[in-house]
């Protein structure tokens, strides 16, 4: 997919994830950004309100009437809106299915009506659940999430390839590892600054020590594979794993934002996991690490691993404080 001189629709343009991406767009192309700011913030986007190639609007993709009317003035949509939280889905089970499938399908329906035919998505690797294949390919099946979040996603997989197929149109589907970074609202690096920020000799770590262990991966590192898979995607429907190289622990993770806060002797009060596990909550997936032969195999890796991604994020957090 071309990414030159495009009118471009972004969903969840004013969140975490989505400004940083809006940043890197707007530079060669037009790009409408369209976010509700339920978890988006019209802060994360005001720097770029006087350049002439971004606007963004105020709308949910589930009024469907206003998203077919953004959706005329576009010839491709990277789709970001989402419900971000996957907690959520263990307490309110019809969330994800609003937020995230039947919001895709709006997204889908409306650039069918207005002949809008290339999408770029951002799915997640709790599409493949928990998994022995470590590192896990994209080709991995049959795939098996065990949250709502997780089914939700691979259902918008699931719809776009549908659409692809029936109406001709195209698709790159991102599998994001844990994206952190400046601009970050949630997450674990998130929760555990503004947890010492408010009581430096204790922090709070939901589940089991020494915790899940999952791959964490730097937001320029994201948006630069986004970008690479974007342009070198050759199928129809094409699928990419993104993330770091490595992965880490939630310990490890405490220590290294206990350092970079320079706290000493701070106390770490684990709560106990579901099921007496390790994972702090119904549907957390223990183990993660994506296999990115695929893309690596066209070009790209990434430059950041783990420690260092939650190092520079804390680093951030705290500059922003």
């Amino acid at each position: 997919m071309d990414l030159k001189n495009k009118k471009i629709l972004v969903t969840g343009a004013a969140g975490f994830i989505g400004s940083h991406l809006v940043d890197a767009l707007v530079e060669e192309n037009q790009v409408i950004g369209y976010d509700n700011l339920s978890s988006g913030k019209r802060e994360l986007v005001e720097h770029l309100k006087d350049k002439d190639d971004f606007e963004l609007v105020v709308a949910d993709v589930l009024d469907k009437e206003r998203l077919s009317k953004e959706m005329e003035r576009c010839d491709m949509v990277f789709h970001l809106a989402a419900n971000p939280d996957v907690k959520v889905g263990a307490e309110d089970t019809f969330v994800h299915l609003e937020q995230n499938i039947i919001a895709t399908y709006n997204v889908l329906d409306t650039m069918r009506e207005n002949d809008v035919d290339e999408i770029v998505f951002t799915s997640s690797s709790t599409v493949y659940g928990e998994t022995e294949v470590i590192p896990t390919p994209e080709d991995l099946g049959p795939l098996e999430p065990i949250s709502l979040y997780g089914s939700s996603k691979l259902g918008c997989e699931a719809l776009i390839s549908s659409f692809c197929h029936t109406f001709d149109m195209r698709s790159v589907s991102f599998r994001f590892a844990n994206v952190v970074g400046p601009r970050s609202t949630h997450g674990v690096t998130y929760d555990f600054v503004q947890k010492l920020e408010d009581d430096p000799n204790s922090l709070e770590i939901l589940g089991s020590p020494p915790g899940t262990t999952k791959s964490y991966f730097y937001i320029t590192d994201c948006i630069e594979g986004m970008l690479f898979g974007t342009r070198n995607a050759e199928n129809r429907v094409e699928y990419f794993n993104l993330g770091s190289e490595d992965y880490i622990n939630v310990r490890r993770i405490a220590d290294i934002v206990c350092e970079e806060m320079d706290l000493e002797d701070v106390e770490y009060d684990w709560t106990g996991g579901s099921d007496g596990d390790k994972g702090g909550w119904k549907g957390d997936v223990k183990t993660m690490l994506l296999s990115l032969e695929k893309i690596k195999d066209l070009g790209w890796s990434p430059k950041y691993g783990s420690s260092e991604s939650i190092a520079k994020t804390v680093r951030s957090l705290i500059n922003d404080t």
